[in-house]
């Protein structure tokens, strides 16, 4: 029997999918000092008037305003954080604080019994400020969370900082790597986790680069004082670089050892630009009185976002629609655990 095919019948033809093209998606901030001004000056006269009461709602609307211009791949974040949430955790950090103040004037030891009482109970209170801060966050209808655990949060919060204190500090920038590390691991959207891979090695790497720039400011400052040398005018403006390298080195270090997925976030600030806009900020601000301050946080707000991008390897579009369908499945439901946040 003859299985040949008829003439008229074409082979089927396999067509491979087309390949991925990785996709860099940078982030836009679209605030203004202008806009911000009038949030932050009614924020600022609402708070004292109640006598820091409308603070909770002062955080609502300024968190509101900068996600909503922050935008990646076309889409801007959101911000679902409810203003009496956070006036409960206020109340409570509010609380802490003046127990601790009053037993300490009661009785020394007292005040240390506090303190500890203190030291116990924070871990527990940033892990619920962390579910609640990622939890009212969103991107394209899709929120973000937190699923770190109490036992982690105490290793990384409480027995690290005690350890690093006991080492005159040698071990606080392994402490400083293992809190990046359980925050940002322990974070995702939808479904996905985010990822973190930098060592503590890279770490000391800048702590120890910091350390030796504050010796060699030390011995300068100890010549210039030493021989009146004129050099000691410019001593200011090397603190200055000095402390803004931290604040360009680290950032840069967490968002480009962290990824989401296959996906990668970079971080490219400089030492340079940054303290450019970090001095001019400070004398704006003294020249008026303070005025100057939304403005301020606008320019150093975009500075640090326009130079931060995802690296994407598919269309950005696509990963969030499966995240929606993926966590959609999962039938979340948001727990009064979240109902907390102590972060100001």
């Amino acid at each position: 029997m003859n299985f040949a095919p008829p003439d008229n019948i074409q082979p089927a033809t396999f067509i491979s999918p087309a390949p991925v093209t990785p996709q860099t998606y940078r982030f836009e901030f679209t605030g203004s000092g202008s806009e911000y001004f009038k949030i932050w000056i009614v924020n600022l006269l609402l708070t004292v008037l109640t006598l820091g009461i409308y603070s909770a709602w002062a955080k609502v609307r300024r968190m509101h305003y900068f996600y909503r211009n922050t935008h990646l791949d076309g889409a801007n974040f959101e911000y679902h954080g409810m203003p009496i949430a956070i006036l409960k955790g206020r109340l409570i950090a509010a609380l802490l604080f003046i127990g601790y103040s009053v037993a300490g004037n009661v009785n020394p030891l007292l005040g240390i019994a506090f303190f500890i009482l203190l030291a116990i109970v924070m871990p527990w209170l940033i892990v619920r400020s962390l579910r609640f801060q990622l939890h009212n966050s969103s991107y394209r209808g899709l929120r973000f969370a937190f699923d770190g655990d109490d036992r982690g949060a105490y290793r990384v919060f409480l027995l690290n900082p005690i350890f690093a204190a006991m080492t005159l500090y040698l071990m606080a920038p392994y402490a400083h790597q293992q809190i990046k590390q359980y925050q940002h691991r322990s974070s995702r959207f939808g479904a996905t986790y985010f990822s973190f891979t930098a060592g503590a090695g890279s770490f000391y790497a800048i702590y120890l680069k910091l350390l030796g720039m504050l010796l060699a400011l030390s011995i300068l400052i100890g010549v210039a004082i030493y021989e009146q040398s004129p050099l000691m005018f410019g001593l200011p403006l090397l603190f200055v670089f000095i402390m803004v390298y931290p604040a360009v080195k680290l950032p840069n270090l967490i968002w480009n050892s962290t990824g989401i997925g296959r996906h990668r976030f970079y971080s490219t600030q400089e030492i340079l630009p940054y303290l450019w806009i970090s001095v001019t900020n400070l004398l704006a601000i003294v020249c008026t009185l303070g005025l100057f301050v939304p403005f301020a946080t606008i320019r150093m707000m975009r500075y640090k976002l326009e130079h931060m991008a995802l690296h994407a390897q598919s269309e950005l579009s696509e990963f969030v629609a499966g995240q929606t369908q993926n966590t959609s499945a999962l039938g979340e439901e948001m727990s009064t655990m979240f109902d907390v946040d102590i972060a100001l």
